[in-house]
């Protein structure tokens, strides 16, 4: 299980995430806390490092640094491409050389967070992140890489290069690399579609909730709108929200209820930050709220419909298109573009009618 945390900066994210840390590994759960903000080594009052450091019993900390993960990764890379090469390119280059470009963080988190989750050794890893909508786009690469890959592997290999290059394949794989692969083998063989695999894993863990996210707010009413802006742009991430922590805050307002319906709100008491026992019983039980969380979409075979939540969004911010091919539907909302890939049953068939529905769902009809 992987949990994040999503509001406004200040609303107390870290402090939530230390707490829940906290409780989780006092229940007896093997948890992890990750984190990219340099305060909580200053809130646990232990330094961090790029490796989990113990912090008590059942708990680890550990500080995800993007030049020291990139240089990580691009060993890997070598690693790789020795396996493959016979003449290695990238052997004089040094990972302690490379520039983290922009937006390259949150790939190398996400791959890093892969690793940990994969590794088997925690039960529950807790992500300290940005918590806006980098975070979310962050969770997202997954579903989009997969869409790339697959639209344009396919494109190319259909075209007239890719036809025409294709009879070359299989002699070039054989000179060059330690393998013989044909134009079909690119498209069908494991290994050429190892990367493919990885983001297939990933999109299977945020569909079967594994990955799950939690709203913080408090009395400040900009905190609330990013909440439930960020509510909305997580379903187009395809992170499942659990529940809203109302921070710093000792009852839950009826308007701050209807606003987040159906999600559990729960007030937690302004404590001061140490106090994490104090805090940690002071929030719900966050592992078992998620199979009661909504889902961010729901196919009916049998209805011929797909029903996607979008709360927080008017109909006028929802454009839904589907591309000639019949094998996905698109959904803009929110600053954020989701390829929701068709069933079979549904797959080529087009769109005979949509409606947003009171409950912020929308429903689409085929």
């Amino acid at each position: 299980m992987i949990l994040t945390f999503l509001g406004k900066g200040g609303s107390g994210r870290t402090t939530l995430a230390i707490a829940a840390a906290q409780r989780l590994s006092k229940e007896g759960k093997r948890v992890l806390l990750a984190t990219q903000d340099p305060t909580t080594e200053f809130l646990l009052e232990t330094p961090l490092s790029t490796e989990p450091t113990s912090i008590s019993a059942q708990f680890w900390a550990v500080k995800l640094q993007a030049a020291v993960l990139l240089e990580e990764s691009w060993e890997e890379i070598k690693k790789l491409e020795a396996q493959y090469l016979r003449s290695p390119l990238l052997k004089e280059v040094y990972g302690q050389e490379l520039s983290v470009l922009p937006g390259m963080d949150q790939g190398l988190a996400l791959n890093a967070l892969r690793e940990y989750y994969e590794s088997g050794q925690y039960d529950v890893i807790i992500f300290d992140g940005t918590g806006d909508l980098n975070l979310l786009r962050m969770f997202a690469i997954p579903e989009h890489l997969s869409w790339y890959i697959r639209r344009f592997q396919n494109l190319f290999l259909n075209s007239d290069l890719g036809k025409a290059i294709s009879p070359f394949i299989q002699p070039i794989s054989s000179a060059i690399l330690n393998v013989t692969w044909t134009a079909e083998d690119l498209t069908n063989n494991p290994n050429a579609n190892q990367a493919n695999q990885m983001l297939e894993r990933g999109k299977t863990a945020l569909r079967e909730g594994n990955v799950a996210g939690y709203l913080v707010a408090d009395d400040d009413p900009y905190a609330l709108k990013t909440a439930k802006f960020l509510w909305g742009s997580a379903q187009q991430s395809g992170l499942t929200i659990a529940g809203v922590l109302l921070n710093r805050e000792t009852q839950v307002r009826e308007v701050v209820n209807s606003e987040f319906a159906p999600l559990p709100v729960t007030a937690v008491p302004a404590i001061d930050s140490g106090e994490w026992e104090s805090l940690g019983n002071a929030l719900p039980d966050l592992v078992g709220a998620i199979s009661q969380a909504p889902p961010t979409v729901e196919i009916d075979r049998t209805q011929r419909t797909v029903k996607v939540f979008l709360p927080g969004f008017s109909k006028k911010e929802i454009k839904l298109t589907q591309p000639q091919t019949q094998q996905e539907i698109a959904i803009e909302a929110g600053d954020q573009r989701r390829n929701i890939e068709l069933p079979p049953p549904l797959k080529g068939q087009p769109v005979t009618g949509a409606k947003f529905l009171e409950d912020g769902h929308l429903l689409v009809s085929f």
